[in-house]
Order: structure tokens, then sequence, then C-alpha cells
């Protein structure tokens, strides 16, 4: 807590706090990033599985095999999300999960079925956006100045 609000707190209010911080739970922080990291590299690992089996099998580049990949670990995370799997993962392996696309298909699947109740137009096709709805904002916004920015230096020939 701030020093600026922790002046405003009467005497019995700061002495709770104090009370309070010696009491909470320590975080492992280094257990946590180990498991983030296990199981990030984990479902990268699977990615890159599912891209070799594109160029492999199916005479993609290597290029032209991401964006088959991407759409097999977001299928993959939305039926894990469906079936309830991926969200105990996520809640062991933290951050690990959210860093992945499949974080990303994870948060669009549990809206989508935290809301269904509510009708497929309205309740999953409406809340399943609210929060991706952002994210794919953002991410085209900062692919088109970057495509901005790329278009200037190559003009200047830079690139």
């Amino acid at each position: 807590m701030s020093n600026q609000k922790k002046k405003k707190l009467s005497p019995t209010q700061q002495q709770y706090q104090v009370f309070a911080q010696a009491r909470e739970p320590k975080r492992p922080v280094l257990l946590n990033s180990a498991r983030a990291f296990l199981v990030g590299g984990i479902i990268s690992t699977i990615g890159q599985f599912f891209h070799w089996i594109f160029v492999t099998f199916f005479d993609f580049t290597d290029v032209s095999a991401s964006n088959p990949t991407v759409a097999v670990l977001i299928i993959i995370a939305a039926l894990l999300t469906g079936l309830g799997v991926y969200d105990h993962l996520a809640q062991w392996a933290g951050a690990g999960t959210i860093v992945p696309v499949t974080g990303f298909a994870n948060t669009i699947a549990s809206s989508a079925i935290e809301h269904r109740s509510e009708g497929f137009v309205l309740g999953v096709g409406g809340n399943m956006f609210k929060i991706a709805g952002p994210v794919i904002t953002y991410g085209v916004f900062a692919a088109f100045v970057i495509a901005i920015i790329k278009l200037i230096f190559m003009e200047l020939g830079a690139i």
C-alpha cells in the first residue's frame, strides 16, 4: 500500500494492515515460473509438432504451415475448454497457458460457454467478443501502424 493511502488510515487500520501483511501467504514465485515455463514450452512444442506435420505430410512451406498450425491449436484449446480440462491446466500452470494463442482461444470459448443460456446471438455471439474484441482491435491497429512504418522505410530505401 502506498504511503499516501497509509496516512489516511486510522492507527487501528494501519495496525490491521501490518497484521494482515505479516500473515499473507508468500507466493512460490520460482515454482510458478517453472510451471509456466514448462506448460508454455509444452504447448509451443505441440504447435511445432503440428507445424512439422503440415510441412512434411501436406507439402506446406514453412511460412504457409503457420496458419493451419495456429488453427489446430485454437481448436484443441477450445475443445479442452469445453471439456473443462483447460481451466484446470491454467489454474496449475498460470501464465504458461495465457501467453500462447491457446490462451486467447480459452478466453473466447469460456465466455461463450458462460453466456450460452442467454441465447446464441445475444449471449454467445455478443459476449464472446467482449474480452477478445479489444485484443483483435488493437492487434489490427498495431498491424496497420507497423505496415505504415515498413512502407515508409521501404520508400526511404532502408529495407
